[in-house]
């Protein structure tokens, strides 16, 4: 069975950081694209950025300029992990994470809340 984990998230000061992981199991975590996604309150949820099992990486919000520099996403297939790092964090960054890994099937993690606030 495949499960998708995050952790990570939590409650943080404006300009603060924090590092989501997602930890994968039950899958051969490297033949699969990952990605993060987030869902702010009342707002549909939206690509944040994605790794392809190639290592080819694909943009959603972190190419946009409000996230532009401040957050990296990035994956350790010996570790079957995808991490997003989030720098200069914004009260507008407050959103539920997702973990997302996909090409045959389509796996979702449970999401990890982000809390941006003084």
């Amino acid at each position: 069975q495949v499960q998708l984990v995050e952790s990570g998230g939590g409650l943080v000061q404006p300009g603060g950081s924090l590092r989501l992981s997602c930890a994968a199991s039950g899958s051969i975590f490297s033949n699969n694209n990952v990605g993060w996604y987030r869902q702010a309150p009342g707002k549909e949820r939206e690509l944040v950025a994605f790794i392809s099992r190639d290592g080819g990486r694909g943009g959603g919000i972190i190419d946009d300029d409000a996230v532009k520099g401040r957050f990296t996403i990035s994956r350790d297939d010996a570790k079957n992990t995808v991490y997003l790092r989030m720098n200069n964090l914004r009260p507008e960054d407050t959103a539920v994470y997702f973990c997302r890994m996909w090409y045959y099937m389509d796996y979702w993690g449970k999401g990890t809340l982000v809390t941006v606030s003084s």
